[in-house]
């Protein structure tokens, strides 16, 4: 809709304004002072664009898109409150080849906030999106042929038994108090981090990490 930039970014602004005045949108080069209280921070990099919110799409599970059937993995956050969190789990999704995000209908699940967009550097752009309002309804209507697996912090198998070749929608639950139990009961497997030092669990965009890494084995 509108894009400010400083006098240093002009030369990568320079297409988007370009793009902008044919589209008859304004655009303007502006001081780092006035480009930070336009942003609302100083995290700006120096280019700020207003544009229209990104529509999520609810997710079908009788007609799953192409980006979930296929990847071997993609990431299901239910609660996930914190947007550091969100925007973090979205760049190791897309850095390790995930094709898609879905994100839950609970009430404490972060949405698309600039600071996801920023913690993600790019990955939620790369990823297709999707919203599932109930969730363990969504995974109870998966076909066959796409397994849903939560992650949870005991009583799981390990990742190198989950089976391979099939489609994973990998569930991860709120920071504090992990996946709700219907959830849990609605995905055919469960997978479990093993410790191996004193402390008992991960930050969970850790712990997606190295859960999609490992499940892409």
């Amino acid at each position: 809709m509108r894009l400010f930039h400083t006098a240093e970014r002009r030369r990568e602004a320079g297409p988007h304004c370009a793009l902008l005045a044919r589209s008859r949108r304004p655009y303007r080069e502006v001081v780092a002072a006035d480009l930070a209280r336009v942003a609302g921070t100083q995290h700006h990099g120096g280019i700020v664009a207003l544009a229209v919110p990104r529509a999520v799409p609810a997710i079908d599970p009788r007609a799953l898109p192409a980006a979930v059937v296929g990847a071997r993995v993609t990431p299901v956050l239910d609660g996930i409150g914190n947007p550091h969190n969100l925007g973090a789990i979205a760049r190791s999704a897309a850095f390790f080849g995930c094709r898609a995000l879905v994100l839950s209908g609970d009430p404490r699940q972060a949405g698309l906030s600039d600071a996801a967009f920023r913690t993600a550097e790019g990955g939620l752009e790369a990823l297709d999106l999707f919203r599932a309002t109930d969730l363990p309804l969504l995974l109870r209507g998966l076909p066959p042929s796409v397994v849903s697996i939560a992650a949870v912090p005991r009583g799981g198998v390990p990742p190198a038994e989950v089976p391979p070749g099939l489609p994973l929608m990998l569930v991860l639950g709120n920071e504090e108090t992990g996946l709700a139990a219907p959830t849990v009961a609605a995905c055919r497997l469960r997978v479990t981090l093993p410790a191996a030092g004193p402390v008992e669990s991960l930050n969970v965009s850790v712990a997606a990490a190295v859960l999609i890494h490992a499940l892409l084995a």
